[in-house]
C-alpha cells in the first residue's frame, strides 16, 4: 500500500462511518461492510442496502481504484438512491461512478466497475455474480422522461435490464431498457444494448449489435 493510499483510507473514515451506520444494524455497521471514499458526494443516503449473510469488513469499495488514464485525485462518485440495492458478495465501484437508484439495483458476488461509469435504475436492475464493467459505461433502465400519446397513455415505460454471469462490459458501452445479456459473454467496446441475446460464450458488438464471435471466453 502506498503513502497515497494509506492517507486516502484514514480520510475516507467519517464517510465510511455515515454509511455503515445509516444503513445496517449497529453490530453489522461496526464491522464497517462498506468503505466508501472521501471523493465520494453522498447525495442521497435513502431506501435500503441489502447485504449477504456472510458479512466482512470492506468487503464492498464505493469510490476506490486506480484507472491510469483518469486523474483520481480530482474524480467524484456519487451516491443517490431512494430504493433498494442489493450486494450479493464482495463489490468494487471504481472512482468516479455514479449510482442512482430509486428501483432495485442487484449486484452480485465479484461486482466490479473500473471507473468513471454510471448506473440509473428506476425500475430493476440485475447482475449476476463475476460481471466487469470497464469505463465510461452507462446502464440506464428508464427514459427519465415518459412519453404519452394522443390518448395520453404512456408509451415509453421503464424496462428492467438483466445482466448474467461472469459477463465483460467494454469501455463506453450503453445497455438501455430491456437489454438482456446472457452468461459467459463480452460486450465489445462502444456498443449500444437494447435487447435480449441468448447463447453464451460470446462477444456482442456492432450497429445494432449482434454476435461477433462464438465458442470464446473471458478471464480477469
Amino acid at each position: 500500500m502506498t503513502a497515497f493510499d494509506f492517507f486516502n483510507i484514514i480520510r475516507s473514515i467519517p464517510k465510511t462511518l455515515r454509511f455503515n451506520l445509516h444503513y445496517f444494524p449497529l453490530k453489522t455497521a461496526l464491522k464497517l461492510p462498506v468503505v466508501v471514499s472521501h471523493r465520494t458526494y453522498l447525495r442521497e443516503l435513502r431506501g435500503k442496502v441489502e447485504l449477504p449473510e456472510k458479512v466482512e469488513t470492506a468487503m464492498i469499495k464505493i469510490g476506490f481504484g486506480d484507472v491510469g488514464h483518469y486523474d483520481r485525485k480530482r474524480s467524484r462518485s456519487i451516491w443517490q438512491v431512494s430504493g433498494t440495492v442489493s450486494f450479493g458478495g464482495k463489490a468494487s465501484i471504481g472512482h468516479g461512478s455514479k449510482i442512482s437508484v430509486r428501483g432495485h439495483l442487484s449486484l452480485g458476488a465479484d461486482f466490479n466497475i473500473t471507473a468513471e461509469s454510471t448506473i440509473v435504475c428506476a425500475k430493476e436492475i440485475r447482475f449476476g455474480r463475476d460481471c466487469l464493467l470497464s469505463w465510461d459505461i452507462l446502464v440506464m433502465d428508464t427514459d427519465e422522461h415518459p412519453l404519452y400519446n394522443k390518448e395520453n397513455e404512456r408509451i415509453n415505460p421503464d424496462k428492467a435490464i438483466h445482466v448474467g454471469d461472469h459477463v465483460w462490459i467494454g469501455c463506453k458501452c450503453v445497455l438501455l431498457k430491456g437489454a438482456e445479456v446472457p452468461d459467459n459473454t463480452v460486450v465489445a467496446a462502444g456498443t449500444m444494448v437494447k435487447s435480449n441475446f441468448s447463447g453464451e460464450y460470446q462477444v456482442l458488438g456492432g450497429t445494432p449489435p449482434a454476435v461477433l464471435k462464438s465458442d470464446v471466453r473471458w478471464e480477469h
